[in-house]
């Protein structure tokens, strides 16, 4: 059966207002409302964003420009000669071995610390990958992650402390050996450490974790079925397509150890200043400022040179680790 076709020669041939209205008429122009939505979604975008652009150069590039230029000088604070030194006070910073060794506990707590936390975020991404219960898990070890620092570092003090729980806890184990003077400079350092990674391997467990959510279960499925073991399922499946997620929790903890500074204040409180062994560079930094209890005077220009330095170092290592990140995946063979 053939349907009947109408006779189009003549309409093909018509001019457009010929043509029938019913087909244009009470219909709108085609992205009419979308280009009003455009606009107003773009008067709102202005409307958020514009007070943020107009403070930034009053609250973070005024600032950062006014301390490089006081870095280049002497001065205890207002009120008091401001005195052109030069290159002086980079150059202080260079020879002074405290700021030295303060340096190499920030380190410490960027690597090492950093090797205890990936370590931590990569077992969880084996192990917590299809186990049951595991937003419940998640949800326990990001919990240190929502204290505060200073809280985290004046509980461990004193739990730490000669007749903290620690020493009693060990004590009525029968474990005299093990107990220690936790808070002497030989053995401070290593607990702030500790209390970092306990405190910060919850977030980047979570972080890294939902990468892994958004990995197609199929590839399991048949990595499975192919006969890969979970350990290999990890190495070729899991890392390679969490690497972009990896590189951005590798940036947000070098950024952050960097400048660790709450929980060694929380350690020591507010009686004393932390001994050389457990001061970080900006601790140190703090410190150089004039904050101190031998009533020095302040030196806000070498502090501000300790702070150019450290922003400096900071934005080189994140160019590095963000470089090391876009590097060629790893191919599953």
């Amino acid at each position: 059966m053939r349907w009947p076709m109408a006779d189009t020669s003549t309409a093909r041939g018509a001019s457009r207002s010929s043509r029938p209205a019913f087909r244009t008429a009470g219909r709108a122009r085609p992205g009419a409302a979308q280009g009003v939505s455009q606009r107003d979604a773009k008067g709102w975008f202005r409307l958020f964003t514009w007070p943020a652009v107009l403070l930034y150069p009053v609250g973070f590039l005024g600032p950062s420009l006014y301390g490089v230029v006081i870095s280049f000088a002497k001065w205890s604070g207002p009120g008091a000669p401001l005195t052109w030194v030069g290159w002086r006070n980079y150059v202080r910073v260079f020879r002074d071995d405290t700021v030295r060794q303060a340096f190499v506990n920030t380190a410490l707590v960027v690597l090492v610390g950093g090797a205890a936390v990936f370590a931590l975020a990569f077992l969880a991404m084996a192990v917590l990958r299809d186990m049951r219960g595991r937003a419940f898990v998640r949800a326990a070890v990001y919990l240190p992650s929502i204290i505060s620092m200073i809280a985290v570092g004046t509980s461990l003090g004193f739990l730490l402390n000669p007749d903290g729980v620690v020493n009693r806890l060990l004590g009525l184990l029968g474990l005299e050996a093990l107990q220690q003077t936790w808070l002497d400079p030989q053995h401070i350092f290593g607990c702030i450490v500790v209390g970092v990674v306990w405190m910060g391997s919850g977030f980047y467990i979570v972080l890294l974790m939902t990468a892994v959510d958004a990995i197609p279960k199929h590839l399991y499925e048949e990595a499975q079925l192919t006969g890969l073991t979970r350990m290999q399922q990890f190495r070729w499946i899991t890392l390679p397509l969490s690497r972009d997620m990896i590189a951005i929790a590798a940036v947000l903890w070098t950024a952050n150890s960097l400048r660790t500074f709450d929980i060694v204040i929380g350690f020591v409180g507010t009686a004393g200043t932390p001994s050389v062994n457990a001061r970080t560079y900006a601790v140190q930094q703090w410190l150089s400022a004039g904050h101190t209890t031998g009533g020095g005077a302040p030196e806000l220009g070498y502090a501000s040179a300790m702070a150019t330095l450290l922003t400096v170092l900071t934005v080189a290592l994140v160019v590095l680790v963000r470089r090391l990140g876009r590097s060629d995946r790893l191919e599953i063979s």
